[in-house]
């Protein structure tokens, strides 16, 4: 067969991956975000070393991509202070609001890469995290569905 008829992924087998979507939001991150990224760039960084070495192509390529995705995270980085009163939802803000129907949740405010909501953790980005924000206790925000009131702040 005419090379002319060949996809050039056919020659090595590894199929294409397409780049992980980078946020267009502020790279806002805490000082444990930080060290969240950094922890992915070594751990990928490991990853694509060993594919190399074992002529993993296709592990290859996944590692380089995500290795490229976190490193560009890192650059974007933007620590952000811890909040320094319990005033007002803030970056970094531990808040605790009450839904409707009496169920409490506490959430922390942190950077996208960093969010694990079943854990607690919030992305300042997210519909809840961006209704938090700036709000002080006794006001209510919108949650999902339902409306919810901020119960108290912390830091």
């Amino acid at each position: 067969m005419s090379k002319a008829f060949t996809k050039e992924s056919d020659d090595d087998g590894v199929t294409e991956l397409p780049e992980r979507e980078i946020s267009t939001f502020a790279n806002l991150v805490t000082a444990e975000g930080l060290a969240l990224i950094d922890a992915a760039i070594g751990e990928h960084s490991a990853a694509h070393a060993a594919a190399l070495a074992a002529d993993d192509r296709e592990a290859a390529a996944r590692a380089a991509r995500e290795l490229r995705y976190w490193t560009q995270r890192r650059n974007s980085a933007q620590v952000q202070p811890p909040p320094t009163d319990c005033e007002t939802v803030a970056f970094g803000s531990g808040v605790e609001i009450e839904r409707e129907d009496g169920r409490r949740s506490v959430f922390r405010i942190v950077g996208e890469d960093e969010a694990d909501p079943a854990r607690g953790l919030l992305s300042w980005v997210s519909p809840l995290g961006r209704a938090m924000m700036g709000k002080d206790v006794g006001e209510g925000v919108e949650a999902g569905a339902t409306e919810a009131t901020i119960i108290a702040i912390s830091i």
